[in-house]
């Protein structure tokens, strides 16, 4: 029934658009992403900026930090992320477009089963992190960090929006380019991409948010690499341990701490940092 609920509702704004790939293609894959992107972190920019509701800056990783944000720095991440969008994401689906349309089924009037969606979600999931892992080691090169990748850690304790905030030819290689890898080898239908580009903008910013809200994705993993800069550098953690670039991280408490909170009681105070030796 839900299926069916879908295909009319897809059936319903194909027909609205008068079958305009283009047009259909900008809204899928850029709009609606970009609605999710913002949205989510528009929540997270209100305790940012406030530091209320209280109940979720309790859920704050790096203690102290960002309490609150630094308006002047925060203001500079929104407007890097606004131009890595428009001036490096939006351009970049052009030629993705002409790509999806060479597969022919982008447009097709048949959505996709859920099945074959979840088997697409896993080889894209597969995908990002093995492109994801080398392009970010790459620019952890010390050439390319001074010049490219040290933009973005100028963030040591990260928030949601600093996701995207990076130099553009880190946005094009390290950002954009595994996320958008995937759909173009699968073909996959222009509903699987705007999913697939909401889910990967959403997580990544729940990876920078700076809180380890209950039932959300653990973000100690990326929140570390944040905070030591040589650990920790994929998305799953998968290669990392194969690499052992994660070998610091799993000595910490941090890394119990990397798992999905189920109570309200937050990681911090369960599994609190041991006092420092002067204390």
């Amino acid at each position: 029934t839900l299926g069916n609920f879908w295909q009319t509702a897809w059936l319903e704004f194909y027909d609205h658009m008068e079958g305009d790939e283009w047009t259909i293609f900008l809204v899928g894959a850029a709009l609606v992403p970009a609605l999710a992107f913002w949205g989510f972190n528009g929540i997270l920019l209100v305790a940012d900026i406030t530091g209320k509701p209280t109940f979720i800056t309790r859920y704050r990783i790096q203690l102290g930090k960002n309490d609150p944000v630094d308006r002047k720095k925060l203001w500079k991440a929104i407007y890097t992320a606004l131009g890595n969008q428009f001036f490096v994401s939006y351009p970049m689906l052009v030629p993705m477009f002409y790509i999806m349309k060479w597969w022919e089924n982008t447009f097709s009037k048949e959505l996709p089963t859920f099945q074959w969606f979840l088997v697409e979600l896993s080889i894209f999931t597969v995908v990002e992190e093995i492109l994801f892992y080398y392009t970010h080691r790459l620019v952890h090169h010390p050439v390319l960090y001074k010049h490219i990748h040290k933009k973005h850690h100028e963030w040591t304790a990260p928030i949601g929006v600093v996701s995207i905030y990076a130099h553009p030819i880190e946005h094009i290689v390290s950002n954009t380019l595994p996320v958008m890898t995937g759909p173009m080898i699968m073909g996959s239908h222009i509903v699987s991409i705007s999913a697939w580009f909401s889910i990967a903008l959403v997580t990544t910013s729940i990876s920078h948010c700076g809180y380890h809200l209950p039932l959300l994705p653990s973000p100690e993993f990326h929140d570390f690499h944040h905070l030591k800069f040589n650990q920790c550098y994929g998305v799953l953690g998968v290669l990392d341990f194969l690499h052992g670039t994660d070998k610091m991280f799993r000595q910490t408490k941090a890394f119990e701490r990397h798992k999905v909170l189920l109570s309200l009681t937050p990681l911090s105070e369960s599994i609190p940092e041991p006092p420092k030796k002067d204390e």
